[in-house]
């Protein structure tokens, strides 16, 4: 992608978090989908700004977002590119206002997220990344960084990232081995797709996800990662993969900071569920 589009996609996920921000800024009403998770105006707002403007910037690309999720696996699973949004992801942080909540467009490529942006409007940060070029980027305040995964250093404590609303019974047996494998480890809760921009701006090595999640939660943040030198897979070993099928359900995974590492000889197993 030229420096064009990225910084029209930049400007794109700048807009969605504007009219995010003026809803946050009053009494925020929450109704209920089908599977009982939350909606707001600001996840509808910005979902109409991101698939309006993805369509003038690239009209031959399919759109599919969280808040228009009825596009039929028929028509889905002939598209070998297309773009992939959540416009309001951490719904419950942004209902708590704790700034955790994110904007998210993936380009996904051959079932690949290939390229990602990720707006986290409450802290004025965008991250994207761009994978077969192997570049990723932080931008706060008109500043811009490049960013990467930090290398593994086996006698430093092992950070993980956590989520601030899912978690239980078997991701606390899960940490309690990793640690019995990798020494002392520190905890970091964060919400919403920010968990892989933290590791991919290299303040956390490892972030386990055993619990569900959908291909929009996550997928722009993937390609941030991935691009920053990072790696996530499913928690069976497993190549992870976009559009496979006709849930959007994600298989649990491991994220992970720096690809280099050994990690798949030195994590335990998963716990059955």
């Amino acid at each position: 992608m030229t420096r064009l589009d990225i910084e029209a996609l930049l400007t794109l996920a700048n807009a969605a978090g504007d009219a995010i921000m003026e809803v946050n800024s009053r009494h925020i009403e929450v109704a209920t989908k089908a599977d009982d998770s939350p909606l707001t105006e600001a996840d509808l707002r910005s979902h109409r700004i991101l698939e309006q403007g993805l369509r003038e910037l690239t009209p031959d690309i399919p759109v599919f977002s969280e808040e228009d999720a009825d596009i039929p696996w028929s028509t889905r699973r002939e598209w070998q590119r297309y773009w992939l949004i959540d416009p309001l992801d951490g719904t419950k942080e942004f209902i708590n206002r704790n700034g955790e909540f994110t904007v998210n467009i993936a380009l996904i490529d051959h079932q690949e997220a290939v390229f990602g942006v990720v707006g986290v409007p409450a802290q004025e940060v965008l991250f994207w990344g761009d994978v077969k070029k192997g570049e990723a980027f932080r931008r706060h305040q008109g500043v811009t960084r490049p960013i990467r995964g930090r290398k593994r250093q086996v006698t430093a404590p092992l950070v993980v990232v956590a989520s601030r609303s899912h978690g239980g019974e078997r991701l606390e047996r899960y940490l309690d081995e990793v640690q019995r494998r990798c020494g002392t480890t520190e905890r970091t809760p964060v919400g919403s797709s920010l968990k892989l921009c933290i590791l991919a701006e290299g303040m956390a090595d490892l972030y386990p996800r055993l619990g569900p999640t959908s291909e929009w939660d996550i997928a722009a943040a993937h390609a941030v990662l991935a691009a920053a030198g990072g790696d996530l897979w499913a928690a069976d070993g497993s190549v992870f993969c976009y559009n496979t099928k006709e849930s959007v359900l994600n298989p649990e995974f491991i994220a992970v900071g720096d690809a280099g590492f050994g990690w798949k000889s030195l994590l335990p197993e998963v716990p059955a569920g």
